[in-house]
């Protein structure tokens, strides 16, 4: 690192820079995380059809209830994150349940994601549907 100036008020200005720029990254890691998480699980969901052999039509009838009921489960535990968008400093994210219609573009996670996310300050539980809640975490 450079030459630090010797003042106090030039070495706050500078210490309140840095933490903006280490909230907004904390951030930024929390949405790339659950990106990543995202796409590695639609990766798996394609290559499970993918190596899925065609079965005979006696069979379909008998295992379909099963898919029905895997895929049911999975959506009533879901949950999602949404990005909010700020003028200034950083973006902190909001936590939502799976079904919440509050809020604007949110990304589809699993319920140890959304705990993990919860913990962190940048991210808040909806007052709506309250995610936090539904998790047994309850913030208030």
């Amino acid at each position: 690192m450079t030459e630090l100036p010797p003042d106090p008020a030039r070495l706050r200005a500078i210490l309140a820079y840095l933490k903006e720029r280490v909230a907004e990254n904390e951030t930024v890691g929390i949405y790339l995380r659950l990106q990543y998480d995202a796409v590695r699980e639609a990766l798996g969901r394609a290559e499970e059809q993918r190596s899925a052999r065609p079965t005979p039509r006696s069979q379909r009838r008998s295992s379909a209830p099963a898919l029905a009921t895997t895929h049911h489960a999975k959506e009533a535990s879901g949950f999602t994150v949404e990005q909010q968008k700020r003028a200034v400093g950083p973006e902190p994210a909001r936590s939502h349940t799976a079904d919440c219609t509050s809020g604007g573009t949110k990304h589809p996670i699993g319920a140890q994601e959304a705990r993990a996310a919860l913990m962190d300050p940048m991210v808040e539980a909806c007052p709506f549907c309250r995610p936090d809640a539904a998790l047994g975490m309850d913030l208030d």
